[in-house]
Protein backbone atom coordinates (compact mmCIF):
# COMPACT_ATOMS: atom_id res chain seq x y z
CA UNK A 1 0.00 0.00 0.00
CA UNK A 2 2.98 2.75 0.60
CA UNK A 3 3.86 1.93 -2.64
CA UNK A 4 0.59 2.85 -4.10
CA UNK A 5 -0.15 5.85 -1.70
CA UNK A 6 4.01 7.19 -3.09
CA UNK A 7 2.76 6.68 -6.79
CA UNK A 8 -0.53 8.68 -6.01
CA UNK A 9 1.54 11.67 -4.24
CA UNK A 10 4.04 11.21 -7.07
CA UNK A 11 1.26 11.92 -9.68
CA UNK A 12 -0.56 14.96 -7.57
CA UNK A 13 -3.41 13.01 -5.92
CA UNK A 14 -2.81 14.40 -2.80
CA UNK A 15 -6.39 14.54 -1.56
CA UNK A 16 -7.02 10.68 -2.36
CA UNK A 17 -4.52 9.04 -0.32
CA UNK A 18 -6.44 8.30 2.33
CA UNK A 19 -9.43 7.26 0.17
CA UNK A 20 -7.74 4.99 -1.62
CA UNK A 21 -6.33 3.64 1.48
CA UNK A 22 -9.80 2.33 2.79
CA UNK A 23 -11.10 1.44 -0.85
CA UNK A 24 -8.18 -0.81 -0.45
CA UNK A 25 -7.67 -2.30 2.69
CA UNK A 26 -11.39 -3.19 2.61
CA UNK A 27 -11.27 -4.57 -0.86
CA UNK A 28 -12.89 -8.31 -0.95
CA UNK A 29 -9.45 -9.26 -3.13
CA UNK A 30 -6.90 -7.14 -1.06
CA UNK A 31 -4.32 -7.03 -1.20
CA UNK A 32 -4.05 -8.25 -5.48
CA UNK A 33 -3.42 -6.46 -8.05
CA UNK A 34 -7.18 -6.30 -9.25
CA UNK A 35 -7.56 -4.74 -5.78
CA UNK A 36 -5.13 -2.46 -6.52
CA UNK A 37 -6.59 -1.42 -10.12
CA UNK A 38 -10.02 -1.46 -8.91
CA UNK A 39 -9.57 1.10 -6.17
CA UNK A 40 -7.91 3.31 -8.38
CA UNK A 41 -10.76 2.76 -10.89
CA UNK A 42 -13.62 4.02 -8.21
CA UNK A 43 -11.74 6.95 -7.26
CA UNK A 44 -11.54 7.62 -11.33
CA UNK A 45 -8.47 7.88 -11.63
CA UNK A 46 -7.48 6.96 -15.30
CA UNK A 47 -5.08 3.50 -14.62
CA UNK A 48 -3.89 0.51 -16.94
CA UNK A 49 -2.47 -2.80 -15.51
CA UNK A 50 -0.72 -4.57 -18.50
CA UNK A 51 2.18 -7.01 -19.52
CA UNK A 52 4.75 -4.90 -22.01
CA UNK A 53 7.34 -6.41 -24.07
CA UNK A 54 11.03 -5.75 -22.82
CA UNK A 55 11.73 -3.79 -26.00
CA UNK A 56 9.05 -1.36 -25.00
CA UNK A 57 10.65 -0.60 -21.58
CA UNK A 58 11.92 2.95 -23.09
CA UNK A 59 8.51 4.04 -24.10
CA UNK A 60 7.63 4.03 -20.50
CA UNK A 61 6.87 6.69 -18.06
CA UNK A 62 8.74 8.27 -15.44
CA UNK A 63 7.66 6.15 -12.67
CA UNK A 64 4.99 3.62 -12.26
CA UNK A 65 4.49 -0.26 -10.23
CA UNK A 66 5.84 -3.16 -11.64
CA UNK A 67 6.62 -6.51 -10.68
CA UNK A 68 10.36 -6.96 -9.92
CA UNK A 69 11.24 -10.92 -9.18
CA UNK A 70 7.66 -11.74 -8.21
CA UNK A 71 7.87 -8.43 -5.97
CA UNK A 72 6.09 -5.27 -6.31
CA UNK A 73 8.01 -2.40 -6.79
CA UNK A 74 8.01 1.60 -7.46
CA UNK A 75 10.10 2.12 -10.35
CA UNK A 76 11.25 5.63 -11.12
CA UNK A 77 13.28 5.76 -14.89
CA UNK A 78 16.25 7.55 -15.87
CA UNK A 79 17.92 7.98 -18.85
CA UNK A 80 20.22 4.75 -18.19
CA UNK A 81 19.48 3.34 -14.86
CA UNK A 82 16.08 2.64 -13.26
CA UNK A 83 15.81 3.02 -9.03
CA UNK A 84 13.56 0.62 -7.77
CA UNK A 85 11.77 1.05 -4.37
CA UNK A 86 10.13 -1.85 -2.30
CA UNK A 87 7.26 -1.60 0.29
CA UNK A 88 10.07 -1.04 2.91
CA UNK A 89 11.27 2.16 1.34
CA UNK A 90 14.93 0.42 0.06
CA UNK A 91 15.92 1.91 -2.62
CA UNK A 92 18.06 0.12 -5.11
CA UNK A 93 19.54 1.28 -8.66
CA UNK A 94 20.34 -1.12 -11.81
CA UNK A 95 21.22 0.15 -15.15
CA UNK A 96 18.46 -0.77 -17.67
CA UNK A 97 19.88 -4.45 -18.99
CA UNK A 98 20.54 -5.65 -15.49
CA UNK A 99 16.95 -5.08 -14.65
CA UNK A 100 15.52 -6.43 -17.64
CA UNK A 101 17.05 -9.79 -16.98
CA UNK A 102 14.68 -9.91 -14.09
CA UNK A 103 11.98 -7.84 -14.62
CA UNK A 104 8.12 -9.75 -14.55
CA UNK A 105 6.80 -7.14 -17.34
CA UNK A 106 3.67 -6.52 -16.03
CA UNK A 107 2.98 -3.02 -14.49
CA UNK A 108 0.08 -0.63 -13.42
CA UNK A 109 0.35 3.09 -14.28
CA UNK A 110 -1.42 5.97 -13.84
CA UNK A 111 -2.34 8.98 -15.53
CA UNK A 112 -0.44 11.90 -13.74
CA UNK A 113 -3.68 14.53 -12.53
CA UNK A 114 -3.62 17.42 -14.52
CA UNK A 115 -5.89 19.51 -11.51
CA UNK A 116 -4.12 22.02 -9.49
CA UNK A 117 -4.13 20.34 -5.52
CA UNK A 118 -2.57 21.68 -2.65
CA UNK A 119 -0.04 19.41 -1.38
CA UNK A 120 0.81 20.83 1.40
CA UNK A 121 -1.57 19.29 4.40
CA UNK A 122 -0.44 15.98 2.95
CA UNK A 123 3.76 17.02 2.15
CA UNK A 124 4.22 18.28 5.62
CA UNK A 125 1.52 15.92 7.57
CA UNK A 126 4.90 15.64 9.92
CA UNK A 127 4.00 19.57 11.40
CA UNK A 128 1.16 17.96 13.08
CA UNK A 129 3.38 16.20 15.36
CA UNK A 130 6.15 19.32 15.56
CA UNK A 131 3.71 22.16 15.73
CA UNK A 132 2.07 21.72 19.19
CA UNK A 133 5.26 20.52 20.74
CA UNK A 134 7.52 23.61 19.37
CA UNK A 135 4.29 25.71 20.63
CA UNK A 136 5.19 24.62 24.09
CA UNK A 137 8.59 25.04 24.49
CA UNK A 138 8.25 28.62 22.86
CA UNK A 139 5.48 28.68 26.03
CA UNK A 140 8.04 27.28 28.68
CA UNK A 141 10.71 29.38 27.29
CA UNK A 142 9.01 32.46 27.50
CA UNK A 143 7.60 31.79 31.08
CA UNK A 144 10.57 30.23 32.77
CA UNK A 145 13.99 31.33 33.28
CA UNK A 146 15.62 28.97 31.06
CA UNK A 147 19.62 27.99 30.94
CA UNK A 148 21.69 26.55 28.21
CA UNK A 149 21.47 22.82 29.82
CA UNK A 150 17.45 23.16 31.02
CA UNK A 151 16.91 23.96 26.99
CA UNK A 152 19.02 21.22 25.62
CA UNK A 153 17.14 18.88 27.74
CA UNK A 154 14.15 20.37 26.58
CA UNK A 155 14.49 19.78 23.25
CA UNK A 156 15.66 16.46 23.10
CA UNK A 157 13.13 15.18 25.14
CA UNK A 158 10.86 16.70 22.17
CA UNK A 159 12.60 15.11 20.05
CA UNK A 160 12.22 11.82 21.83
CA UNK A 161 8.58 12.51 22.43
CA UNK A 162 8.59 12.68 18.56
CA UNK A 163 10.34 9.44 18.19
CA UNK A 164 8.68 7.57 20.69
CA UNK A 165 5.16 8.40 18.54
CA UNK A 166 6.75 7.06 15.50
CA UNK A 167 7.70 3.76 17.70
CA UNK A 168 4.21 3.47 18.66
CA UNK A 169 2.72 4.16 14.95
CA UNK A 170 5.21 1.35 13.89
CA UNK A 171 3.46 -0.99 16.57
CA UNK A 172 0.30 -0.38 15.51
CA UNK A 173 0.77 -0.65 11.80
CA UNK A 174 0.25 3.09 11.08
CA UNK A 175 3.05 3.13 8.13
CA UNK A 176 4.20 6.48 7.04
CA UNK A 177 6.59 7.49 4.41
CA UNK A 178 9.42 9.24 6.47
CA UNK A 179 9.54 6.75 8.90
CA UNK A 180 9.55 3.47 6.68
CA UNK A 181 12.39 5.08 4.29
CA UNK A 182 14.50 6.02 7.71
CA UNK A 183 13.44 2.54 9.25
CA UNK A 184 14.94 0.85 6.02
CA UNK A 185 18.18 2.84 5.55
CA UNK A 186 19.98 0.11 5.30
CA UNK A 187 19.60 -3.84 5.14
CA UNK A 188 20.47 -4.61 8.28
CA UNK A 189 17.64 -2.37 9.97
CA UNK A 190 13.89 -3.20 10.48
CA UNK A 191 12.20 -1.13 13.33
CA UNK A 192 9.20 -3.16 12.19
CA UNK A 193 10.89 -6.71 13.72
CA UNK A 194 12.61 -5.25 16.83
CA UNK A 195 9.18 -3.35 17.84
CA UNK A 196 7.26 -6.24 17.25
CA UNK A 197 9.73 -8.89 18.52
CA UNK A 198 8.57 -11.27 21.39
CA UNK A 199 11.71 -9.62 23.33
CA UNK A 200 10.16 -6.10 23.47
CA UNK A 201 7.51 -7.27 26.25
CA UNK A 202 7.93 -6.81 30.05
CA UNK A 203 4.59 -7.44 30.96
CA UNK A 204 1.13 -8.05 30.09
CA UNK A 205 0.03 -4.40 29.86
CA UNK A 206 3.47 -3.07 29.29
CA UNK A 207 5.78 -3.05 27.05
CA UNK A 208 10.09 -1.62 26.30
CA UNK A 209 7.68 0.36 23.25
CA UNK A 210 5.71 1.99 26.28
CA UNK A 211 8.63 3.01 27.90
CA UNK A 212 10.34 5.99 25.75
CA UNK A 213 6.93 7.50 25.49
CA UNK A 214 6.31 7.79 29.25
CA UNK A 215 10.22 8.41 30.10
CA UNK A 216 10.61 11.35 27.35
CA UNK A 217 6.73 12.63 28.51
CA UNK A 218 7.50 12.64 31.84
CA UNK A 219 10.39 14.66 31.17
CA UNK A 220 9.52 16.81 28.66
CA UNK A 221 6.10 18.53 31.51
CA UNK A 222 8.66 18.29 34.26
CA UNK A 223 10.94 20.41 32.06
CA UNK A 224 8.08 22.65 31.14
CA UNK A 225 6.73 23.62 34.47
CA UNK A 226 10.31 24.06 36.50
CA UNK A 227 13.15 23.73 33.98
CA UNK A 228 16.27 24.22 35.93
CA UNK A 229 15.17 22.75 39.38
CA UNK A 230 14.81 19.33 37.41
CA UNK A 231 17.70 19.20 35.42
CA UNK A 232 19.85 17.28 37.95
CA UNK A 233 16.69 14.33 38.37
CA UNK A 234 16.30 13.99 34.50
CA UNK A 235 19.81 14.04 34.36
CA UNK A 236 20.60 11.52 36.83
CA UNK A 237 17.48 9.27 35.41
CA UNK A 238 19.04 9.04 32.09
CA UNK A 239 22.40 8.51 33.71
CA UNK A 240 20.61 5.43 35.26
CA UNK A 241 19.21 4.21 32.14
CA UNK A 242 22.32 3.51 30.49
CA UNK A 243 22.86 -0.32 31.14
CA UNK A 244 19.08 -0.79 29.92
CA UNK A 245 20.09 0.80 26.73
CA UNK A 246 23.56 -1.50 26.46
CA UNK A 247 20.87 -4.45 27.04
CA UNK A 248 18.58 -3.05 24.16
CA UNK A 249 21.44 -2.78 21.81
CA UNK A 250 22.44 -6.20 22.62
CA UNK A 251 19.04 -7.59 22.40
CA UNK A 252 18.85 -6.42 18.26
CA UNK A 253 22.41 -7.24 18.43
CA UNK A 254 23.03 -11.44 19.44
CA UNK A 255 18.48 -12.13 19.77
CA UNK A 256 16.69 -10.14 16.98
CA UNK A 257 19.81 -9.64 14.79
CA UNK A 258 17.72 -6.79 13.24
CA UNK A 259 18.16 -2.51 14.05
CA UNK A 260 15.80 -0.49 15.23
CA UNK A 261 17.24 2.99 13.88
CA UNK A 262 14.32 4.66 15.87
CA UNK A 263 15.02 2.77 19.18
CA UNK A 264 18.69 3.73 18.68
CA UNK A 265 18.05 7.54 17.97
CA UNK A 266 15.32 6.95 21.61
CA UNK A 267 19.14 5.66 23.20
CA UNK A 268 21.37 8.39 22.08
CA UNK A 269 18.76 11.17 23.28
CA UNK A 270 18.87 9.38 26.52
CA UNK A 271 22.50 8.81 26.77
CA UNK A 272 23.29 12.56 25.73
CA UNK A 273 21.10 13.79 28.84
CA UNK A 274 22.92 11.37 31.04
CA UNK A 275 26.41 12.84 29.97
CA UNK A 276 24.75 16.66 30.77
CA UNK A 277 24.65 15.28 34.36
CA UNK A 278 28.31 16.09 34.24
CA UNK A 279 28.03 19.97 33.93
CA UNK A 280 26.02 19.97 36.45
CA UNK A 281 27.34 20.81 40.43
CA UNK A 282 26.05 17.69 42.78
CA UNK A 283 24.98 20.53 45.30
CA UNK A 284 22.86 21.97 43.23
CA UNK A 285 20.56 18.73 42.54
CA UNK A 286 20.41 18.00 45.79
CA UNK A 287 19.29 22.15 46.27
CA UNK A 288 16.49 21.65 43.98
CA UNK A 289 14.80 18.26 44.77
CA UNK A 290 12.57 20.46 46.94
CA UNK A 291 11.19 21.60 43.86
CA UNK A 292 11.94 19.13 41.30
CA UNK A 293 11.05 16.14 42.85
CA UNK A 294 7.33 16.95 43.15
CA UNK A 295 7.19 18.34 39.71
CA UNK A 296 8.44 15.08 38.33
CA UNK A 297 6.29 12.98 40.54
CA UNK A 298 3.36 15.07 39.59
CA UNK A 299 4.70 14.31 35.62
CA UNK A 300 4.97 10.66 36.37
CA UNK A 301 1.67 10.15 37.70
CA UNK A 302 0.13 12.48 35.28
CA UNK A 303 1.64 10.51 32.03
CA UNK A 304 1.58 6.84 33.34
CA UNK A 305 -2.08 6.88 34.58
CA UNK A 306 -3.21 8.99 31.42
CA UNK A 307 -1.32 6.22 28.67
CA UNK A 308 -2.48 3.37 30.68
CA UNK A 309 -6.15 4.92 30.42
CA UNK A 310 -5.60 5.64 26.67
CA UNK A 311 -3.39 2.74 25.32
CA UNK A 312 -6.27 -0.11 25.53
CA UNK A 313 -8.88 2.73 24.55
CA UNK A 314 -5.74 3.10 20.87
CA UNK A 315 -5.71 -0.76 20.45
CA UNK A 316 -9.46 -1.05 20.45
CA UNK A 317 -10.35 1.87 17.87
CA UNK A 318 -6.70 0.16 15.63
CA UNK A 319 -7.88 -3.77 16.16
CA UNK A 320 -11.75 -2.52 15.73
CA UNK A 321 -11.04 -0.67 12.07
CA UNK A 322 -8.96 -3.51 11.25
CA UNK A 323 -11.90 -5.94 11.67
CA UNK A 324 -14.40 -3.45 9.77
CA UNK A 325 -11.91 -3.19 7.15
CA UNK A 326 -12.38 -7.42 7.24
CA UNK A 327 -16.49 -7.38 7.44
CA UNK A 328 -16.08 -4.60 4.23
CA UNK A 329 -14.39 -6.82 2.15
CA UNK A 330 -17.18 -9.31 3.34
CA UNK A 331 -20.17 -7.24 1.94
CA UNK A 332 -18.04 -6.03 -1.12
CA UNK A 333 -18.13 -9.72 -2.26
CA UNK A 334 -19.77 -10.31 -4.88
CA UNK A 335 -21.25 -13.76 -4.38
CA UNK A 336 -22.46 -12.56 -1.28
CA UNK A 337 -24.22 -9.44 -2.58
CA UNK A 338 -25.99 -12.19 -4.49
CA UNK A 339 -26.70 -14.73 -2.29
CA UNK A 340 -29.13 -11.64 -0.62
CA UNK A 341 -30.80 -10.46 -3.49
CA UNK A 342 -34.21 -12.14 -4.15
CA UNK A 343 -35.89 -12.31 -8.10
CA UNK A 344 -38.76 -10.39 -8.96
CA UNK A 345 -41.41 -12.61 -10.10
CA UNK A 346 -43.64 -10.16 -12.38
CA UNK A 347 -40.64 -9.23 -14.40
CA UNK A 348 -42.25 -8.41 -17.81
CA UNK A 349 -44.65 -6.52 -16.23
CA UNK A 350 -42.66 -4.33 -14.59
CA UNK A 351 -40.22 -3.86 -17.72
CA UNK A 352 -43.52 -2.26 -19.23
CA UNK A 353 -44.12 0.01 -16.30
CA UNK A 354 -43.06 3.82 -17.56
CA UNK A 355 -41.49 6.61 -15.19
CA UNK A 356 -38.32 8.83 -15.17
CA UNK A 357 -35.93 7.34 -17.31
CA UNK A 358 -31.51 7.90 -16.82
CA UNK A 359 -29.72 6.47 -19.26
CA UNK A 360 -30.56 3.50 -21.31
CA UNK A 361 -31.83 0.58 -20.18
CA UNK A 362 -29.42 -1.62 -22.84
CA UNK A 363 -26.93 -0.65 -19.87
CA UNK A 364 -25.00 -3.03 -17.21
CA UNK A 365 -26.74 -1.45 -14.16
CA UNK A 366 -30.48 -0.97 -14.02
CA UNK A 367 -32.04 0.53 -10.95
CA UNK A 368 -35.83 0.61 -10.83
CA UNK A 369 -37.16 2.96 -7.47
CA UNK A 370 -40.76 2.69 -6.59
CA UNK A 371 -40.82 6.12 -4.27
CA UNK A 372 -43.18 8.51 -2.71
CA UNK A 373 -42.76 11.88 -2.52
CA UNK A 374 -43.34 12.21 1.11
CA UNK A 375 -40.68 9.36 2.12
CA UNK A 376 -37.66 10.60 3.50
CA UNK A 377 -35.52 7.37 2.97
CA UNK A 378 -36.76 8.12 -1.02
CA UNK A 379 -34.67 11.42 -0.92
CA UNK A 380 -31.92 9.12 -0.66
CA UNK A 381 -32.45 6.62 -2.17
CA UNK A 382 -32.85 8.48 -4.91
CA UNK A 383 -29.57 10.65 -4.49
CA UNK A 384 -27.40 7.55 -4.36
CA UNK A 385 -28.87 6.35 -7.73
CA UNK A 386 -28.30 9.72 -9.45
CA UNK A 387 -24.98 9.93 -7.98
CA UNK A 388 -23.99 6.76 -9.46
CA UNK A 389 -25.41 7.41 -12.37
CA UNK A 390 -23.59 10.55 -12.73
CA UNK A 391 -20.46 8.95 -11.87
CA UNK A 392 -21.00 5.64 -14.43
CA UNK A 393 -23.34 7.80 -17.19
CA UNK A 394 -22.14 4.87 -19.80
CA UNK A 395 -23.43 2.12 -17.46
CA UNK A 396 -26.18 2.98 -14.90
CA UNK A 397 -29.72 3.13 -16.28
CA UNK A 398 -32.58 4.33 -13.67
CA UNK A 399 -36.30 4.41 -13.89
CA UNK A 400 -38.00 5.79 -11.43
CA UNK A 401 -41.72 4.77 -10.75
CA UNK A 402 -44.10 5.75 -7.48
CA UNK A 403 -46.18 3.74 -5.37
CA UNK A 404 -48.51 5.97 -4.54
CA UNK A 405 -52.27 5.11 -3.68
CA UNK A 406 -54.20 6.78 -6.45
CA UNK A 407 -57.62 6.53 -4.91
CA UNK A 408 -56.69 8.91 -2.17
CA UNK A 409 -57.36 12.51 -3.56
CA UNK A 410 -57.20 13.92 -0.42
CA UNK A 411 -53.48 13.17 -0.27
CA UNK A 412 -51.32 16.21 -1.66
CA UNK A 413 -49.01 14.88 -2.85
CA UNK A 414 -50.73 12.82 -5.08
CA UNK A 415 -50.93 15.99 -7.72
CA UNK A 416 -47.03 15.97 -7.34
CA UNK A 417 -46.60 12.03 -8.58
CA UNK A 418 -48.80 13.38 -11.58
CA UNK A 419 -47.64 16.36 -12.46
CA UNK A 420 -43.89 14.14 -12.27
CA UNK A 421 -45.33 12.28 -15.13
CA UNK A 422 -46.72 14.50 -17.03
CA UNK A 423 -44.19 16.71 -17.37
CA UNK A 424 -41.70 13.87 -18.01
CA UNK A 425 -44.17 12.60 -20.93
CA UNK A 426 -43.88 16.34 -22.65
CA UNK A 427 -39.96 16.30 -22.00
CA UNK A 428 -38.13 13.33 -20.24
CA UNK A 429 -34.70 16.68 -19.46
CA UNK A 430 -37.34 18.54 -17.82
CA UNK A 431 -39.22 15.41 -16.24
CA UNK A 432 -35.60 14.83 -14.53
CA UNK A 433 -35.28 18.09 -12.96
CA UNK A 434 -38.64 18.32 -11.78
CA UNK A 435 -37.70 14.91 -9.87
CA UNK A 436 -34.15 16.34 -8.99
CA UNK A 437 -35.86 19.54 -7.52
CA UNK A 438 -38.24 17.69 -4.86
CA UNK A 439 -36.14 14.70 -3.72
CA UNK A 440 -32.38 16.37 -4.54
CA UNK A 441 -32.89 20.21 -4.25
CA UNK A 442 -36.00 19.51 -1.63
CA UNK A 443 -36.98 23.27 -2.57
CA UNK A 444 -40.77 22.58 -0.76
CA UNK A 445 -44.54 21.66 -2.08
CA UNK A 446 -45.51 25.60 -2.68
CA UNK A 447 -42.09 26.45 -5.01
CA UNK A 448 -42.41 22.93 -6.28
CA UNK A 449 -45.62 23.76 -7.67
CA UNK A 450 -44.99 27.16 -8.54
CA UNK A 451 -42.09 26.42 -10.27
CA UNK A 452 -43.40 23.33 -12.32
CA UNK A 453 -46.59 24.62 -13.04
CA UNK A 454 -49.04 21.96 -15.19
CA UNK A 455 -52.67 22.12 -16.03
CA UNK A 456 -55.22 19.79 -16.74
CA UNK A 457 -54.82 15.66 -16.38
CA UNK A 458 -54.06 13.33 -19.10
CA UNK A 459 -55.67 9.68 -19.20
CA UNK A 460 -52.08 7.95 -19.73
CA UNK A 461 -50.84 9.34 -16.85
CA UNK A 462 -53.44 8.45 -14.93
CA UNK A 463 -53.55 4.67 -16.01
CA UNK A 464 -49.70 4.74 -15.14
CA UNK A 465 -50.42 5.72 -11.21
CA UNK A 466 -52.85 3.16 -11.45
CA UNK A 467 -50.14 -0.07 -12.93
CA UNK A 468 -47.54 1.01 -10.78
CA UNK A 469 -49.41 1.10 -7.62
CA UNK A 470 -51.67 -1.88 -8.80
CA UNK A 471 -48.11 -4.18 -9.42
CA UNK A 472 -46.51 -3.13 -6.16
CA UNK A 473 -50.25 -4.20 -4.33
CA UNK A 474 -49.85 -7.57 -6.21
CA UNK A 475 -46.42 -8.49 -5.04
CA UNK A 476 -47.09 -7.14 -1.70
CA UNK A 477 -45.10 -4.28 -1.60
CA UNK A 478 -46.68 -1.92 0.56
CA UNK A 479 -43.71 1.02 1.29
CA UNK A 480 -41.03 3.32 -0.24
CA UNK A 481 -38.53 3.27 -1.54
CA UNK A 482 -38.22 -0.12 -3.22
CA UNK A 483 -35.16 -0.46 -5.29
CA UNK A 484 -35.11 -3.60 -7.80
CA UNK A 485 -31.54 -3.85 -9.61
CA UNK A 486 -31.07 -5.56 -12.71
CA UNK A 487 -34.49 -7.01 -12.03
CA UNK A 488 -33.62 -8.80 -8.46
CA UNK A 489 -35.29 -7.15 -5.39
CA UNK A 490 -32.01 -4.90 -3.98
CA UNK A 491 -31.30 -5.94 -0.04
CA UNK A 492 -31.91 -4.25 3.00
CA UNK A 493 -28.30 -4.61 4.17
CA UNK A 494 -26.64 -2.53 1.37
CA UNK A 495 -27.40 1.29 0.40
CA UNK A 496 -27.75 2.43 -3.17
CA UNK A 497 -24.39 3.81 -2.75
CA UNK A 498 -22.69 0.22 -2.22
CA UNK A 499 -23.14 -0.55 -5.67
CA UNK A 500 -20.16 1.67 -6.75
CA UNK A 501 -18.31 -1.71 -5.49
CA UNK A 502 -20.27 -4.15 -8.01
CA UNK A 503 -19.75 -1.97 -11.30
CA UNK A 504 -17.22 -4.29 -13.15
CA UNK A 505 -18.64 -7.33 -11.83
CA UNK A 506 -22.07 -6.23 -13.15
CA UNK A 507 -20.17 -5.27 -16.30
CA UNK A 508 -19.00 -8.77 -16.69
CA UNK A 509 -22.37 -10.73 -15.66
CA UNK A 510 -23.98 -8.44 -18.55
CA UNK A 511 -21.09 -9.06 -20.82
CA UNK A 512 -21.78 -12.79 -20.12
CA UNK A 513 -25.32 -13.12 -20.91
CA UNK A 514 -24.82 -10.72 -23.78
CA UNK A 515 -22.58 -13.40 -25.81
CA UNK A 516 -24.78 -15.76 -24.42
CA UNK A 517 -27.37 -14.83 -26.20
CA UNK A 518 -25.78 -14.33 -29.47
CA UNK A 519 -24.47 -17.53 -29.50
Amino acid sequence: MHLVKKLLIQSKYYDTVENFEDLFSSHPNYPSLFAITDSLNMLNIDNVAIKIPKEQFVELPEIFLTLYKNEMVLLFKGQELVILEDEKGKKTKLIFNEFLLDWDQVIIAIEPNSEKQLPILNKYKWLSYVLPVFVLILSSVYLNENTVNSFFLLATSAVGLIISVFILQEKFDIKTVLVSKFCNLKPEASCDSVIKSDQGHITNWLGFTDLPLMFFGINFFTLLMHPIESLGIISGLSLLAIPFLVYSVWIQEAKIKKWCLLCLVVSGIIFLQGLSLLFYPISRVVADLSVGLPAYLFSTVLIFSGWMLLKPVLEKEIEATKEVNKLKRFKRNFKVFQSLTKEVKSEIALHKLKGIEFGSPNFSTNIILFLSPTCGHCHKAFEDAYTLFRRYPESVYINVLFNVNPENEQNPFRRIVEKLLMINLIDNMKGQEALIDWHMNKIGLEKWEEKWNVSGRDMLVNNEIYNQYNWCMENELNYTPVKIVNSKFFPNEYEISDLQFFMNDFEEEFEFHYKKIAQ
